[in-house]
């Protein structure tokens, strides 16, 4: 059974549907679970360089709105007990999650970090930007300086659609560091890997509603996760 690229992201699964084999390896997709055993079918893309690695990938503003849901049902309860004040969603496709979070939260409203530089931010609250899909692109990460008050002795939580390279927590992390804001928890819709967890501080929880590996192209053409990634 396979899915056309349109399909992916689509629907849940009920338990079993696909019968993940890490042994056995994947083709073509990988199927993620949710905490209750559900599944959300997430195809693998080649990264670039050699063409053996790979990932699954989630690309969450093009996933169906239960799918959403189901992602941010389960992050907003794997955030809850972090007992976070205020949200701050991580630019682009974690925005709408952390708005979704915010909101299953009982929160009134979220505070999005952005890209686009408008004419009365301070540069000073800003760091550069790259990601595992946007490598090299001259970004900027920046905070509103309107926000500090919101931010202001509050418990925030990060939260943003994927954690891969670590490279866009990084830059969120210092964005808010400079701000002098100390988030007590970190959310993503996915855990990808493990190279992440490079740009996390020691004793700040990370929670994921999905995780996935990194994977690794075999001889036999099919991907099996990475044991050095």
């Amino acid at each position: 059974m396979t899915l056309a690229p349109q399909e992916f992201w689509q629907q849940i699964y009920p338990p079993g549907t696909w019968p993940g084999d890490d042994a056995a390896g994947y083709q073509g997709l990988y199927p993620a679970r949710l905490p209750d055993g559900r599944q959300i079918a997430f195809p693998i893309r080649t990264l670039p360089g050699d063409g053996t690695r790979g990932v699954a990938s989630l690309i969450v503003n093009q996933a169906a709105f239960a799918v959403v849901d189901a992602l941010a049902d389960v992050l907003a309860a794997r955030l809850a007990p972090h007992a976070p004040q205020v949200v701050v969603g991580l630019p682009t496709l974690g925005l709408g999650l952390a708005e979704a979070v915010a909101r299953r939260l009982g929160h009134a409203r979220m505070v999005p970090m952005g890209t686009s530089r408008k004419f009365w931010y301070d540069e000073a609250l800003s760091e550069p930007l790259a990601s595992i899909t946007t490598p090299g692109f001259g970004k900027r990460l920046y905070l509103d300086p309107r926000m500090l008050p919101v931010l202001a002795g509050q418990r925030v939580a990060l939260v943003d659609d994927v954690a891969s390279s670590g490279s866009t927590l990084r830059a969120a992390l210092a964005v808010l560091g400079k701000a002098a804001v100390a988030p007590v928890a970190c959310g993503f819709a996915m855990l990808q890997g493990r190279l992440w967890a490079t740009a996390v501080p020691p004793g700040l929880p990370v929670e994921g509603a999905v995780a996935t590996p990194r994977l690794r192209l075999g001889p036999d053409a099919r991907w099996r996760p990475d044991p050095d990634a």
